[in-house]
């Protein structure tokens, strides 16, 4: 009976919605029941944990202009950073392909990056490149945010570039090509699943480079000045509306670069989906 009863698969965006929902439940639950107390003042004030009810009613007392000029700093060096460390990622890694003596040198430089603490290393960017202007973008929130992608992309980018089919690459070589040639040819197209997977895990990273930065970097507005301050004044509900904000902004990155791959490279998605109907 089992064996031929109808199987109505659920698509993903359902059970995506579902797993918000049950987080959301529980979370509410928590915050009115055995997670009340924690971090309640000894005068009887509220805990630690708000409930998202008591989140979204700060929404509406901060409004939506209060999101919208903190956030708009602090995507702003996501951005930036984003793009100039993915841009020098890509580019070292391109010259590993056309010199490869260059790949050591060029993976350890990417190991070395990865392993700097971002905290530690703020304050000593922030002497190098100074405070920002009042309003404008920190300098050394965009550094810290294309040093929290660099390393991803590089490792990512390679391994794609490597991907490229050697049958392929020997054609160019018959043919009288070079390694530049091979690399624009043959190997760039090969590799980008690869790269493009990594644009994507390197999105939310970017934008926690940048709250991060903006700690160290001198900035008066931003997603990261707003949350100190918020947590200064023991506004617990805002701290939580600003971390959420800041996570809803990160994954929505995430979700813009997995639209682009999979509608970019429909044979990477389809040879999974592929091998799924066959079993």
């Amino acid at each position: 009976m089992s064996a031929g009863r109808a199987r109505f698969p659920l698509p993903p965006w359902a059970i995506g919605l579902g797993g918000v929902v049950l987080v959301i439940g529980l979370w509410w639950i928590g915050a009115l029941t055995f997670l009340s107390g924690i971090g309640a003042a000894p005068d009887g004030g509220g805990g630690s944990i708000p409930t998202p009810l008591a989140i979204v009613q700060q929404f509406g007392a901060d409004g939506f202009d209060y999101y919208q000029r903190n956030a708009s700093v602090t995507i702003i060096e996501a951005v930036t950073g984003y793009f100039w460390g993915n841009l020098i990622a890509l580019a070292l890694a391109g010259a590993v392909m056309v010199f490869p003596l260059l790949e050591r040198l060029v993976s350890q430089l990417g190991v070395i990056s990865y392993c700097l603490p971002v905290v530690a290393i703020g304050p000593i960017i922030f002497i190098i490149m100074g405070p920002p202007a009042t309003g404008e973008a920190s300098g050394t929130a965009v550094a810290l945010a294309a040093l929290s992608v660099f390393f991803t992309t590089l490792v990512g980018s390679i391994m794609g570039f490597k991907t490229a089919d050697q049958s392929s690459l020997d054609i160019v070589t018959v043919y009288g090509g070079r390694r530049i040639h091979q690399l624009v040819k043959v190997q760039a197209i090969a590799a980008i699943p690869g790269v493009l997977n990594s644009l994507k895990i390197a999105a939310p990273a970017a934008f926690l480079g940048a709250v991060l930065g903006e700690y160290v970097g001198g900035v008066d507005r931003g997603l990261g000045p707003a949350m100190v301050n918020a947590q200064q004044s023991l506004e617990i509900e805002r701290v939580w509306g600003v971390a959420l904000v800041c996570g809803l902004l990160a994954g929505a990155g995430y979700l813009l670069f997995a639209l682009i791959s999979r509608y970019a490279t429909p044979w990477s998605a389809g040879s999974a989906s592929a091998e799924g109907g066959r079993r």
